[in-house]
């Protein structure tokens, strides 16, 4: 079965596509072979949208089992269509890229440091996790840095010993584990899709990363 596919030939999947447990949220211009990967892979219904206008969907949107997070710039349309799928919260127009500065699953969440403490203790509430504000390798940006599912958390090999000890604390006896997506890319979140069922990464993604993969979140 596919493991690595790109979007209209860009390997950055994850910037374009946001996966949950059974529904996945792609552009309006998916390739229908693009779709029928991500149905088959990842057992999900795949519904095509935008967000804000935008086909940055995985930039744009987030969430867990308890709902979904995404920009306040989303139109009503947009909305609407996010709505029947579950609960939503819509971010602020000053820090509204929900899916690159919020990292989430069930258990947990992990903000962009700079997010208002309002806003965290919002996000905390939606979504029902304990959240954490902190960087992942410096990396600001932790919904891109690192890619969450209930089975296990990939993230970028430039964490640091005091980040991955917080974020050990908080994830409990959930896997963490580090790697890289297509040939050596640290931000995991733009090349690698993930639920809790299967994975499918970025097409440059090498055969030693795709066993990284699959190791971390147990899917071997």
């Amino acid at each position: 079965m596919t493991e690595t596919i790109d979007f209209t030939g860009d390997e950055n999947i994850g910037v374009y596509t946001r996966v949950f447990e059974d529904h996945a949220f792609v552009p309006l211009n998916a390739p229908e072979e693009y779709v029928s990967v991500l149905e088959k892979r990842l057992g999900v219904e795949v519904v095509k949208t935008t967000i804000q206008g935008s086909s940055i969907i995985g930039s744009l949107l987030v969430g867990n089992s308890n709902g979904m997070i995404t920009s306040g710039l989303a139109t009503a349309e947009e909305s609407e269509i996010l709505k029947s799928y579950g609960n939503v919260m819509f971010l602020s127009r000053t820090m509204n890229a929900a899916g690159n500065i919020i990292l989430a699953n069930d258990e947990l969440a992990v903000v962009h440091p700079g997010t208002p403490e309002r806003v965290v203790e919002k996000i905390s509430d939606f979504l029902d996790v304990p959240v954490l504000m902190m960087t992942i390798g410096g990396i600001p940006t932790v919904g891109m840095a690192a890619v969450a599912t209930n089975t296990g958390i990939l993230v970028s090999p430039g964490i640091t010993a005091q980040e991955l000890k917080e974020l050990e604390e908080i994830a409990g006896e959930l896997p963490i584990g580090t790697g890289t997506v297509n040939m050596g890319s640290s931000l995991v979140g733009t090349g690698l899709l993930a639920n809790s069922k299967s994975f499918i990464a970025g097409s440059s993604t090498s055969g030693y990363e795709l066993g990284r993969i699959e190791d971390v979140f147990g899917f071997v």
